[in-house]
């Protein structure tokens, strides 16, 4: 695909705040008729920009209202631990976000749980899955910020 342009950005910031948009409003919002705009959407599609369309749900009416981040030192630094880590944590939904990172912490997961205690059985169902040198445990006391939102700025920039 070439390079995005002003319409593109503008389709993505749509999209991005509500995926749930109908096609005639996001095609009115950023001057189009319906078809080039859908056609637009399909490329982006297309090209990977839009990876997949989502509904964000309320941690707290689910239950799910405590946001942990876990930091995991290491003494091992091999491929085939890695593999074995990544498969440890792939399949624990508790876990959204897994990163490893550069500097005094390895790895860096984010989970969320419902309290203590599912933290608790979370860190027990980790643990029995890979041996770890050294975790830490923070958990977030308030949300002063969180979106799914990329920015598209720098996309911008690039034209």
């Amino acid at each position: 695909m070439a390079k995005l342009d002003s319409f593109d950005l503008r389709i993505l910031a749509l999209l991005q705040a509500d995926a749930s948009l109908p096609l005639a409003d996001i095609a009115e919002a950023v001057g189009l008729s319906s078809t080039p705009c859908w056609r637009r959407i399909q490329k982006l599609e297309a090209a990977g920009y839009i990876r997949r369309r989502v509904a964000l749900l309320d941690r707290d009416k689910l239950s799910a209202g405590v946001t942990v981040f876990i930091a995991v030192k290491t003494s091992r630094h091999s491929m085939e631990w890695l593999e074995r880590f990544h498969t440890a944590v792939h399949d624990l939904p508790e876990i959204v976000d897994f990163y490893r990172m550069s500097g005094e912490i390895d790895y860096l997961l984010k989970a969320y749980v419902s309290d203590i205690a599912a933290y608790d059985a979370l860190y027990k169902k980790l643990i029995s899955r890979i041996d770890l040198s050294d975790v830490t445990s923070m958990f977030a006391m308030e949300e002063l910020k969180s979106t799914s939102a990329i920015p598209l700025g720098f996309a911008a920039e690039g034209r």
